[in-house]
């Protein structure tokens, strides 16, 4: 089955941060089949549910910090997330130390492995998403992406990320190549990022013939960060005009 198309709503952050729920209504608008939250801003799981449920948009998923899944949070968390129907909620970042040495990988990775396993059962999977820094290698050689990839369960996901991983020296799909089935959700953007996809460098026919060989992608959810004299939502629009030109949609 050929993946959806989502957007990571940290493309449109402004205008978020000023309407979430119009904003949903306008991506939907557009065209794209899900949404992958970087936040809430203030609204609960009714509210959020009930304009999903409205404009028929999905969740495809949410990048949540580590620490919302603390102890005193981990319940409140998880309710919140299966009220909205979010099937994945990926860590998004970490602190330097938490992935700067072999050893804070390690570390971190029994961590998230724990946590896979802690949410068995929710209906919510776990997973952590790339940045640049991830992809360079540490003392041993190998980048904390691997580490953590290799030191982590079948079930806890790699969210690559193209315009990332190239800025971090990656090869564009290797990382992709190397652990079938645990991308469930790739992260689309452009390199040099700010580019709109399809007027990049991003060689991305052998990006999905990889995602879709594999058969786990589910989601290809297009992230842009910066604009080039384009308004965020202009920016996501001409990137879904680009994937469909592409035969993604």
């Amino acid at each position: 089955m050929k993946p959806k198309i989502g957007v990571q709503l940290y493309s449109v952050r402004d205008d978020c941060a000023q309407d979430l729920l119009g904003t949903i209504r306008k991506v939907a608008a557009l065209g794209y089949q899900g949404v992958e939250f970087a936040g809430y801003f203030g609204h609960s799981a009714a509210e959020i549910k009930a304009v999903l449920d409205e404009t028929g948009i999905q969740c495809c998923g949410a990048h949540v910090g580590v620490g919302e899944f603390s102890d005193e949070k981990f319940e409140d968390t998880v309710k919140f997330h299966q009220e909205i129907g979010c099937p994945m909620a990926i860590i998004p970042w970490l602190p330097e130390e938490m992935r700067n040495t072999p050893e804070a990988v390690a570390e971190t990775a029994k961590m998230f492995t724990d946590l896979a396993k802690k949410l068995e059962g929710t209906g919510i999977a776990t997973g952590f998403h790339a940045h640049d820094a991830d992809m360079k290698p540490l003392s041993d050689g190998k980048s904390a992406w691997y580490g953590l990839a290799e030191q982590t369960p079948s079930d806890f996901l790699l969210q690559y990320d193209t315009g990332n991983g190239l800025a971090g020296g990656a090869d564009p799909v290797q990382p992709l190549k190397d652990f079938p089935g645990r991308s469930r959700t790739v992260h689309l953007k452009a390199h040099p990022i700010g580019i709109v996809i399809g007027n990049d460098d991003v060689p991305w026919k052998e990006v999905f013939e990889v995602c879709e060989a594999t058969g786990g992608t589910e989601w290809y959810v297009v992230e842009h960060e910066q604009y080039i004299d384009t308004t965020p939502l202009e920016a996501i629009e001409h990137c879904l005009q680009s994937l469909s030109k592409m035969g993604k949609i």
